[in-house]
């Protein structure tokens, strides 16, 4: 029996708005789980047990659901690049990332709070920067103001001017919800999909 509800538990509007694009019913509700990176995590790990904690903190409390979690972070080889929170973070991740390639480490999460069952993925996107100066840095940073962003870039918006190629299955991991590989898990936990 599948359960009778779907909830996303984020509060970002990113994920929000990719879900929504789905077009089934869900609420959101705010996860509750510290996402301090564990000494010596890999960004895949970190994103995979931070998007289990997120829906686990959810699922807890909500019975007959399946919670969708998600989380990410930009990895400049083993450097995590988080969501830097102000402009001078920002100005730095994008000089570090400038004429290389960042993998966006995407982890999703499903977790049925009815019957217990759970499955964590991550899914991976590659960016490769164009070599950027730091005149083109302060323009892109005061059109977008990405602060809430990891890697400090919004790609579904001017942050694409910053990129030579993007790489990988699925392009809405890079915005922060992989919806190719929710589909498929939705419909594993057969939940009905238009």
């Amino acid at each position: 029996m599948t359960a009778h509800r779907l909830i996303l538990a984020s509060t970002s509007p990113y994920r929000r708005e990719l879900l929504e694009r789905l077009r089934v019913p869900f609420t959101t509700v705010s996860p509750d789980c510290d996402e301090t990176a564990l000494p010596g995590e890999k960004p895949a790990d970190l994103v995979t047990r931070l998007a289990r904690d997120k829906a686990a903190s959810v699922a807890a409390h909500e019975p007959d659901a399946i919670v969708i979690g998600s989380d990410q972070v930009a990895a400049l080889g083993d450097r995590i690049l988080t969501k830097p929170g102000d402009h001078a973070t920002a100005f730095e991740q994008l000089r570090a990332s400038s004429g290389v390639s960042v993998v966006f480490n995407t982890g999703l999460a499903l977790i049925d709070s009815a019957s217990g069952r759970e499955v964590s993925v991550c899914v991976d996107y590659t960016v490769d920067f164009r070599e950027l100066g730091d005149a083109e840095i302060e323009r892109y940073l005061a059109a977008e103001q990405p602060w809430d962003c990891a890697g400090s870039i919004r790609s579904e918006g001017y942050g694409v001017v910053l990129f030579r190629r993007m790489q990988g299955d699925d392009p809405t991991a890079l915005v922060g919800l992989p919806l190719i590989r929710l589909c498929t898990l939705l419909s594993d936990f057969g939940w009905p999909l238009p």
